[in-house]
């Protein structure tokens, strides 16, 4: 056997800062026409054979032979040979930092087999990335960069391949051996080894390779495609869990059904499986007929799952599904195009969740993910355009950017070109780029040649960051009855881009007569503004109407719509349009909570105005309205919302003076509603057998909400409630609103229930993740130190992602109060841990970080803290590059 060389020392690819620019893109020099795979597992030891065969990429410029280059990490190379002949100790053959390079005067010529067996070792990946072990269950993450960590190969999304891999189980173990594709030979080796074939006839980039191998059983069901194929389906979990499947399954064949309507899209494999994993760093990935999901977005029973949880396995099954077409069939170029595949995705989730729930709920549900993690984004210093120019650490790229508002500029366009033109489009960029991997400039042509429009001003949402401003003014001239609309844009300037050009902005908006009936002819009109200012007249007018702009989220912009006094109660009162009308009650909200933060109100009375009580009372008592949008109707907003928005106005916020406020509002309102909420409390308690389906789970939700306002205002009845649906509830929905409103408030018995809620479920990793993510986001005072005190839980396994995002992550991220003490503990509690795990996993790591993202809109006291501990972390040893870019970003 050939000397071994070990590649696990070298450091980072890298040339000047390491960043990498979509300016210096170059096609590859090889293109793949076939890939074969021998995977021999074993858990310190397991070993790749690669079969590869290579051509010249036609378009390669000169007329020498380029080098060969294929990336690899932490990997033992054993072997390697170049059509059949042995280049293992070639002198042509180096490794140079994160690539193995042979010397194109080792190459045949312009076609050639490539073979090589490396070595790695599964269970000392704790990064989860590439090959690892969780739970004795192999399984794998390629997406962006890990295929490299498992063979030398051109691992770039823009080398795409058919697939044949061969998996061998060590005797006795893994008997489930799964890849990617349609399943081929399977049996046992003569030494007793358990072996399993797959082919998937479909080229991918190999960031798209998976395989799982391990104790698993399947819930099965199947599947006839619209073409008539009969597809077999099956969700892999551990032995006991295979009855908290159901729901995932159903979602799936609902999936699959809605993208043969709705896009013409139809499933093309014989096999679709979908695998549970305990250990993932993500929410699932999309691998050909093999997609790998966190467990947490798969199990699912009435006891274990709140309605979220099932609303949340619904839309990632979907997701997933989904990119079978955009992100499979059809893939990114590079990944400087990830929104090509990821913001087209989930706008088709997001559409397909409104027409299995609410689309009133839904599209209010996404405003507020994107104002709570993307608007942030683009107003801080990780500001980047949804197609980025450069990047250092390509795991840092997975944000709500390119996932969030590019999901939005999809939606704009569906709406500016109409559905029709938006399934024209869709059906020639199937057509035309199958099996290709693209760019969003390819997406964009071919909207304008099956329309014959021009996207050149729209394409500035790809390329631009930031969020638009959009100031909108009205001029009323009652003697000629006419109402003119004044609309003006900004972008401020973001890192990198000072200088900021108008974005085209659909503008959908409504006249609302003094009856509250809808005055426009087709209820509602669409103004583009597309230059910096812009105006909308509206004559003949016989009294002034009231305005509502920029209904259903048309343009994701931040509104400044300098309103008439009582335009808001108004638009609370009566406006068609579900989200504007949830928009209206939102902003009076705000406001007050604004001025209570600042010292502008400071009674009870001042805090909830009895107007505003009215207009939700009529809510709450209007049968045509559906419980689950009610319910949205009685939130109110949360601290970042208000810090944001202090900021905004040029106030330093205080976390504490923000939770005194909120805390006041929510009291207020469970007093001033208190006959409503009392009724509702108990006419929505019997809901029949538990069911996870829009309207039940609406009703839940609404009940829910009214029993947490009681609470907040000291009701001693809800408080009974609380008890006894914690104790006893049928359901998980029921019991841990009961338990978090408990413990939150500080209600009596909320230590014994919590208690009693971890003797029940001390044997379930998942439900015990709700039990330390209660405690790690009650606003107490000594938040700090309760969270550092879970973290020295036996239970707390902080290496696990799920555990740790349940424990630090929810401390940090929903937990304002206590991240924010004055005393910096908070702050030194998640930095602390943010080192200590960005050893053994950086993605992890780096994404917690952003939790510091806000530091400018607190007071001295508090930035400087913050500051100093971002510090720490970018001065930590052996920090990963993953999140020393993340703290060099914030810091900047």
């Amino acid at each position: 056997m050939a000397a071994e060389r070990d590649a696990a020392a070298l450091v980072p690819d890298t040339a000047g800062d390491g960043t990498v620019r979509l300016a210096d893109y170059r096609p590859p020099a090889w293109l793949v026409d076939r890939v074969r795979l021998d995977v021999d597992l074993a858990p310190r030891a397991t070993r790749v054979q690669a079969t590869v065969d290579f051509r010249l990429n036609p378009d390669h410029a000169g007329p020498d032979l380029p080098p060969l280059v294929l990336d690899g990490r932490r990997l033992t190379l054993v072997e390697a040979a170049v059509d059949g002949r042995d280049v293992t100790a070639d002198p042509g053959l180096a490794l140079q930092r994160e690539r193995l390079v042979l010397d194109a005067a080792a190459l045949p010529g312009p076609a050639f087999t490539w073979t090589c067996t490396t070595e790695i070792d599964p269970e000392s990946n704790t990064e989860l990335e590439g090959l690892y072990l969780s739970g004795g269950i192999f399984c794998t993450q390629c997406e962006a960069e890990g295929f490299r960590k498992i063979t030398y190969y051109p691992d770039r999304p823009d080398v795409m391949a058919p697939f044949t891999v061969r998996l061998t189980a060590p005797a006795g173990g893994s008997p489930v051996l799964l890849s990617n594709g349609n399943p081929g030979a399977s049996g046992t080796t003569p030494d007793g080894r358990a072996f399993a074939e797959w082919d998937d006839p479909h080229p991918k980039p190999a960031y798209l390779f998976a395989l799982v191998a391990g104790d698993l059983v399947a819930h099965r069901d199947r599947f006839r495609t619209a073409e008539g194929r009969e597809v077999d389906l099956a969700v892999w979990v551990r032995p006991g869990d295979q009855d908290k499947c159901g729901y995932a399954m159903d979602a799936l064949k609902r999936s699959m059904v809605w993208d043969e309507r709705a896009y013409g899209r139809v499933y093309d494999l014989d096999v679709f499986n979908i695998v549970a994993v305990s250990d993932f760093n993500m929410g699932a990935m999309e691998n050909k007929g093999l997609n790998i999901f966190n467990s947490k977005y798969v199990l699912a029973s009435p006891e274990t799952a709140t309605d979220r949880d099932y609303e949340l396995i619904e839309g990632i099954v979907a997701h997933e599904y989904f990119h079978n077409w955009t992100g499979n069939r059809i893939t990114c170029r590079d990944w400087f195009q990830l929104c090509l595949k990821e913001g087209l995705t989930v706008y088709r989730d997001q559409r397909f969740s409104e027409d299995e729930r609410s689309p009133a709920v839904g599209r209010i549900d996404q405003v507020k993910a994107l104002r709570a993690r993307q608007f942030p984004e683009d107003g801080g210093p990780l500001a980047h355009p949804v197609r980025p120019e450069a990047y250092k650490e390509i795991n840092n790229f997975y944000t709500a950017t390119i996932y969030e508002k590019g999901a939005e500029v999809i939606r704009m366009l569906a709406a500016l070109v109409g559905e029709d033109g938006y399934r024209k489009a869709l059906d020639l960029y199937f057509e035309r780029h199958d099996g290709q991997a693209c760019t969003i400039e390819q997406f964009r042509a071919c909207f304008e040649d099956a329309l014959g429009t021009d996207l050149a001003a729209f394409a500035r949402w790809w390329y631009q960051a930031g969020t638009p401003r959009l100031t909108v003014r009205e001029a009323w001239d009652a003697e000629a009855g006419q109402l003119t609309i004044r609309l003006a844009q900004e972008t401020p300037a973001t890192p990198g881009q000072p200088e900021k050009a108008p974005l085209v902005l659909p503008v959908r908006y409504g006249l609302l007569g003094t009856d509250g009936a809808d005055l426009l002819a087709e209820g509602e009109a669409l103004y583009v503004l597309d230059g910096p200012e812009g105006e909308i007249v509206h004559r003949d007018l016989s009294a002034r109407p009231v305005l509502s702009i920029n209904r259903g989220f048309s343009a994701p912009v931040i509104l400044h719509h300098e309103a008439p006094d009582g335009a808001r109660l108004f638009l609370l009162a009566h406006d068609s349009d579900p989200f504007n009308r949830w928009e209206a009650g939102r902003a009076i909200a705000l406001d007050l909570a604004v001025r209570m933060a600042t010292g502008q109100i400071e009674t009870e009375a001042e805090a909830v105005p009895k107007p505003w009580i009215r207009a939700l009372a009529g809510i709450l008592d209007d049968a045509r309205l559906a419980p689950p949008y009610q319910a949205l109707m009685l939130e109110i907003p949360g601290n970042d919302e208000v810090a944001a928005r202090l900021y905004a106005d040029g106030h330093c916020a205080d976390p504490d003076r923000i939770h005194d406020a909120l805390r006041t509002m929510r009291a207020a309102l469970g007093a001033g509603l208190a006959e409503p909420l009392a009724g509702l409390t108990a006419s929505l308690a019997d809901s029949g057998p538990y069911d996870p389906a829009a309207e039940p789970a609406g009703r839940r939700a609404l009940r829910q909400r009214c029993l947490a306002l009681r609470l907040a205002a000291g009701d001693a009845a809800a408080a009974e409630t609380a008890r006894a649906m914690a104790e006893s509830a049928d359901n998980m929905t029921e019991r841990l609103g009961a338990l978090t409103a408990m413990v939150h408030l500080g209600v009596e018995g909320a230590a014994a229930a919590l208690a009693a809620f971890r003797a029940d479920w001390a044997g379930d990793e998942l439900v015990m993740d709700k039990w330390f993510s209660v405690q790690a986001t009650a606003p107490l005072s000594d938040a700090a130190d309760r969270a550092a005190a879970l973290t020295e839980d036996p239970a707390f396994t902080w290496q696990r992602p799920n555990r740790f995002r349940a424990v630090v992550a929810a401390f940090a991220m929903a937990n304002p109060v206590g991240f924010h003490a004055a005393s910096g503990a908070g702050y030194r509690f998640v930095a602390d841990w943010i080192i200590r795990l960005d050893a053994a996993n950086p993605q992890t790591a780096a994404r917690v970080t952003g939790c510091f993202e806000s530091w400018r809109r607190y007071d001295d006291a508090r930035g400087a803290l913050m500051q100093a501990e971002m510090r720490r972390i970018a001065a930590a040893p052996g920090l990963s590059r993953n999140t020393s870019e993340i703290a060099e970003r914030l810091l900047a």
